[in-house]
């Protein structure tokens, strides 16, 4: 029954899909107007460390099969010239246009961990220095290799991240169907965080951000947990934020993993938003356990996260379930506080709130 009623749950949502999903585009570049031709065009690289086996299928780099071993690669985003702050101007058909839309070219793959740690170290020597961070970004449920590369170049294209991202592209089925094939995937790839910690430390990063939305939010917080327990957590001191946006996460597994971990973090935030509705299908499925992602602002700032409540927030060009990206105020605001931490420092917030929210329709509370 829990089936039926999850699938007619989904049904309304998978009827507004299109008839075939966008094309998967890593690797596939115009031969009539190729991106390297644009110059006017924005190249993003955006580094992966993946639990996906790899695949031959054209234009996906990697499947939605558990891989046993960690792989590493990167490929070059091109963020068009037209686009606009907050949309996500993903081509229909191939080949893309790198003049409108977006692509994703140059895929490589790492033999082994120095190399990939080496071409970090060369992304960020063009950094300033003290803006040599990383941004760790784990996606959520129902995403491809090329969903989570392109959502994760848009995010820092319109936040205007200084830095280096890396996504953390776990095994999602990418299937609105397969919640369940993704929840294991999670867990499966959670053992994974420990070694992929050792390594994006031995980069030559002066400071990490760490951004998980949905599902992957969940995964962030169970290796959140293993490694206060190891004595693992911030080991080297340079773990800067911790972000969940929409965290598709039961509220009573969320309070006791806040407990188990117990770290006193101050900038910990949490992005809910009453209206989004693909955690309210969640919560369905739960059983009707509130969802961190849609719960209440008071109850979570006394769990001690900093809440922001995104309900009001209504120009989101990617549904309510992604307004971190999809809002341009909002993606704004996210990176006004990476680039600049005083901004949302515990001793600032009272006197400098105003300031940080501007005119967004927003609501921040914390303890």
């Amino acid at each position: 029954m829990l089936y039926v009623r999850f699938f007619s749950s989904l049904a309304a949502a998978i009827l507004m899909v299109a008839c075939s999903p966008p094309p998967e585009l890593i690797g596939i570049d115009n031969p009539k107007t190729p991106v390297a031709s644009v110059e006017s065009a924005v190249k993003q690289k955006v580094f992966l460390m993946t639990t996906r086996q790899p695949t031959e299928t054209v234009g996906a780099l990697y499947s939605d099969q558990r891989a046993p071993e960690l792989g590493l690669a990167s490929v070059q985003v091109s963020i068009p010239p037209t686009h606009v702050v907050g949309e996500l101007e993903r081509p229909k058909r191939l080949p893309p246009d790198p003049r409108t839309e977006f692509a994703v070219v140059e895929p490589t793959i790492y033999a082994n961990e120095e190399a990939f740690i080496a071409s970090v170290n060369r992304e960020l020597h063009n950094i300033p220095p003290g803006k040599r961070d990383i941004l760790f970004f784990v996606h959520g449920y129902n995403n491809t290799t090329s969903d989570a590369v392109l959502r994760l170049a848009q995010f820092v294209e319109d936040s205007g991240f200084q830095g280096v991202p890396v996504l953390f592209d776990w095994a999602s089925a990418a299937r609105l169907t397969r919640y369940v094939y993704d929840l294991n995937s999670a867990l499966i790839a959670r053992p994974r965080l420990p070694e992929i910690s050792e390594i994006v430390a031995r980069t030559n990063a002066d400071g990490i951000d760490i951004f998980a939305h949905s599902m992957g939010a969940f995964l962030t917080m169970e290796a959140m947990k293993d490694a206060v327990q190891t004595g693992r957590f911030n080991a080297t001191g340079k773990l800067q934020t911790i972000i969940l946006a929409a965290p598709d996460i039961d509220m009573d597994l969320f309070r006791s993993q806040l407990e188990q971990i117990d770290t006193k973090f101050d900038r910990f935030f949490v992005l809910l938003s009453g209206d989004d509705s693909a955690l309210s299908v969640s919560r369905k499925i739960a059983g009707g356990v509130p969802r961190v992602g849609a719960s209440d602002i008071d109850e979570l700032a006394t769990l001690g996260v900093i809440a922001i409540d995104l309900t009001k927030v209504s120009n989101s060009s990617s549904g309510s379930h992604s307004k971190f990206a999809g809002s341009p105020e909002v993606v704004k605001l996210i990176g006004n506080g990476l680039n600049d931490n005083s901004r949302f420092d515990r001793s600032q917030r009272a006197t400098r709130l105003d300031e940080v929210i501007g005119g967004i329709p927003i609501t921040i509370a914390f303890e």
